[in-house]
């Protein structure tokens, strides 16, 4: 039995787009990402299934009067992207100072992207665009790796108000670590017997951090403190 060309035409489309989505969520699982494997390819079939919705619509309505029927793919397009960016938001997550996610949304957003465009048929842009997501998303690690970027933490300090440990000091022990204050806040606590240093911090080496948090142990004054890293 021969398959009419509609339903070889959707059956391709749909694999196609079932391996690209699926080729892209292998990178996110293998680096145990939320959204991975399964989450993608089903990203990426059904961002083509709906666009076939709108290539054979004419087959669908076939009894419709022709007036009544408005053939306008980019609608389509729009409504998907719109849901996928409530898909992608809910892989966006905050970890105190930290935000986890951003990547993992933006593969989802472009493997819905890859979707639309093999659900029309367009297989050389889709093609290319899951080649470049792939490189993006594992090449680009390696180069942002490299890549000299400042690193910011948050900083706390108590100290005894009375301490010969003034601020002076501790951005004395910050500059020798280059770590650069950027914000800077203070105020009493326990009834006016301790005072609290809070400061956002740069430094071009994460390491540092480090660190100054072994420095700052060492340092009698201080009673208690805490470095957290962040991504911004």
């Amino acid at each position: 039995m021969v398959l009419p060309e509609e339903y070889v035409t959707t059956t391709v489309r749909l694999l196609v787009a079932l391996l690209a989505g699926g080729l892209v969520g292998l990178e996110r699982s293998f680096n145990g990402r939320p959204a991975g494997f399964r989450t993608h390819a089903l990203v990426c079939m059904s961002s083509s299934l709906l666009m076939l919705l709108t290539v054979y619509q004419w087959n669908l309505l076939v009894n419709a009067p022709i007036d009544t029927i408005r053939v306008d793919p980019t609608r389509m397009a729009q409504g998907l992207m719109t849901g996928i960016g409530f898909l992608g938001a809910g892989v966006i997550m905050k970890e105190r100072f930290t935000i986890r996610g951003l990547t993992t949304a933006a593969s989802i957003w472009v493997t819905a992207s890859i979707g639309i465009l093999i659900g029309m048929g367009f297989y050389f842009p889709a093609l290319l665009a899951t080649v470049l997501a792939l490189g993006v998303l594992s090449l680009f690690r390696w180069f942002e790796r490299r890549l000299p970027t400042l690193t910011f933490a948050n900083l706390s300090v108590h100290t005894a108000r009375r301490s010969s440990l003034s601020l002076d000091d501790l951005r004395e022990i910050l500059d020798y670590l280059n770590c650069k204050v950027s914000v800077l806040s203070y105020h009493l606590e326990n009834e006016g017997k301790q005072i609290k240093y809070e400061m956002t911090l740069s430094t071009r080496n994460g390491d540092n951090f480090d660190r100054l948090a072994q420095t700052l142990g060492q340092v009698e004054e201080i009673e208690k403190f805490s470095v957290m890293p962040r991504n911004n």
